[in-house]
């Protein structure tokens, strides 16, 4: 049973100002997408379920899902905020998504196998691919023990400025015990450190594993979700802008004995433009990677 690859990209339309804007990263016009089919494909991966929005589904398979016709299985699930559980409804006024826990959710009639959660943009490697690929392919589809890729917090930081990283504690069998929310951490010379508001001094060695959104469950979850959204928004529904996060709603299953999380440990350099300054770096690090053999010079040539 191969795993499915579900991509979080239902945010991209409003975050990129529309489809057109999503930038070309590769030496054949590759987007960081292009990039993680390709992982995945190569990692054992048998289908790529894009969550977007229904009102760019459109522009969405013309120019993004059409290229991986006939080398992968493609689905697709919409994200719209009226998608909630029985008893509940949107407040008036209310425009903002619910969030990545919602997001998942409402994949669920289209995902049959253990799967992994990505961002449609972030560049995670193919390491990162090959090791959460061959974990999902050893779990039923009633299996409680997800996993989550941790990269090394060194890898993930940006030179033009500070960035949120989740800080991982793990117990001696490698599985999650907690994640620090760490939102304003800053590259040194010698490891890292976050300043909070308070002033109050974080100091990191800078090989700390963080979540950068990369995780591994089961169609277990989809009920353990829906519980946990539904407490969610019995609590913060009515509320304008709040939102129900991934991990959060993991950290929620685990302290509940509901399930575990092993955190994979991965040498990958994530990618990502935080800042506009990152982009050429971006460029060059994939351009790096292609010089050297990792990836071909044109994905789907």
């Amino acid at each position: 049973m191969k795993p499915t690859l579900l991509v979080l990209a239902a945010g991209m339309g409003s975050r990129y100002g529309g489809l057109k804007q999503i930038d070309p990263m590769g030496p054949s016009g590759e987007t960081i997408l292009d990039y993680s089919v390709f992982d995945a494909l190569r990692a054992g991966f048998g289908k790529v379920v894009f969550i977007i929005r229904p009102d760019f589904e459109q522009d969405f398979r013309e120019r993004i899902a059409a290229k991986f016709a006939g080398k992968i299985d493609v689905g697709f699930a919409f994200q719209t905020i009226d998608q909630l559980p029985s008893g509940f409804s949107v407040p008036v006024g209310r425009e903002k998504p619910w969030g990545t826990t919602h997001a998942i959710l409402c994949a669920r009639d289209a995902v049959d196998t253990p799967f992994a959660v990505i961002n449609a943009d972030d560049f995670y490697g193919r390491d990162s691919y090959a090791k959460l690929g061959h974990y999902l392919a050893a779990l039923s589809n009633a299996s409680t023990a997800y996993a989550m890729v941790g990269f090394t917090l060194k890898n993930t930081l940006s030179e033009h400025g500070t960035v949120a990283r989740g800080v991982c504690q793990t117990n001696v069998a490698g599985n999650l015990t907690d994640i620090q929310e760490l939102t304003k951490i800053t590259k040194l010379t010698h490891g890292a450190e976050h300043r909070g508001d308070d002033g109050k001094v974080v100091a990191l060695t800078g090989e700390e594993p963080v979540s950068m959104n990369m995780w591994g469950f089961t169609p277990a979850i989809f009920p353990q979700l829906e519980a946990d959204f539904r407490a969610f928004l019995t609590t913060q529904g009515s509320e304008m802008k709040s939102e129900a996060y991934i991990p959060m709603s993991v950290g929620s299953l685990i302290r509940a004995n509901l399930a575990t999380c092993q955190v994979l440990r991965s040498d990958s350099t994530w990618f990502g433009v935080t800042y506009r300054e990152d982009k050429p770096i971006v460029q060059a690090s994939i351009a790096q990677q292609v010089s050297s053999g990792a990836y071909p010079p044109s994905l789907w040539a």
